[in-house]
């Protein structure tokens, strides 16, 4: 909200590309560390956080979207847990998209989170990106991710691309010139409000 403006995005979409109407939610994982990386910690429960919690504390707000469609987005360690978290939980959303992502552990570990806290998890999923979205290829949503080219994810990114295309998942995958940034993450937010729409309403320009 205060570095990418998202909602001013999102309205600026709606005002001159006719986007059909969204609410945004837009939680942190409560600033742990670094990032908690949206798992399961011994502690507390950062993946059932954004996949239970957040859509019934927005139903809460608005009983209104109770029943829409959801979309998951991220940007960084939230593109990590947007295609982790969207790969095992396919049923819950119409289309993921991700930003710069973090796509495996030691990219985590050493791009996203501090040495000084204890990473102590829970978790009885796979924790690498690829292997969630192969495991649960057939039922897989929309997906597209992005990165820039002068990123230090950039070649993390590739791999997964590469990998997803050799194993027939379908998927968007693009690259833009830029860097692990807020200026990159406010232009390309668009791209992935124009992708949810477009999976609701197939004549939304691209």
């Amino acid at each position: 909200m205060f570095k990418a403006g998202a909602h001013e995005v999102l309205v600026h979409l709606i005002e001159n590309e006719s986007l059909p109407p969204m609410a945004l939610a837009m939680p942190s994982d409560g600033l742990w560390s670094d990032g908690s990386g949206y798992l399961q910690h011994d502690e507390s429960d950062y993946r059932s956080w954004i996949v239970n919690e957040v859509p019934t504390a927005v139903t809460q707000v608005e009983p209104s979207i109770k029943d829409a469609p959801h979309f998951l987005c991220g940007l960084s360690m939230g593109g990590y847990g947007t295609l982790r978290l969207g790969a095992l939980h396919s049923e819950r959303y119409a289309a993921l998209s991700a930003h710069s992502s973090v796509t495996n552990m030691d990219d985590l570990q050493s791009f996203a989170l501090s040495d000084t806290d204890p990473f102590i998890l829970n978790e009885d999923r796979p924790l690498d990106v690829l292997t969630c979205l192969k495991a649960n290829a057939s039922n897989l949503p929309p997906f597209r991710f992005d990165c820039g080219t002068d990123d230090p994810l950039l070649e993390s990114n590739r791999i997964l691309h590469s990998e997803l295309k050799a194993a027939g998942i379908a998927h968007v995958y693009q690259e833009f010139t830029g860097g692990h940034t807020w200026q990159y993450w406010r232009e390309h937010l668009s791209d992935s409000l124009r992708f949810f729409a477009q999976t609701l309403h197939p004549t939304v320009p691209a």
